[in-house]
């Protein structure tokens, strides 16, 4: 079982789509998407959760990851797959 992926997103975030991509490649078959930029409350949510202004911002878990160099960062150092196996 993967765990469960969050993603805060906009419409037209090349890193979005450069995550999403990765996170299928590893199996990640649902990934929840809050698109901040349809609902402004939700970008005031993710700022006050993350710290950051910038999507993605992507959760595996209860886990803040971070944006998509982080998560290309967490896959090089051979994380990525244990954190989504619910490790």
């Amino acid at each position: 079982m993967t765990a469960k992926v969050l993603m805060y997103s906009t419409g037209v975030c090349p890193y979005c789509l450069m995550a999403e991509r990765l996170l299928k490649s590893k199996g990640v078959a649902d990934i929840e998407k809050i698109r901040i930029d349809l609902d402004p409350d939700q970008r005031a949510k993710m700022m006050e959760k993350t710290g950051r202004r910038t999507v993605p911002q992507i959760y595996i878990g209860d886990t803040h990851v971070g944006g998509f160099d982080d998560l290309s960062a967490l896959d090089r150092a051979g994380k990525l797959d244990p954190m989504l196996q619910g490790a």
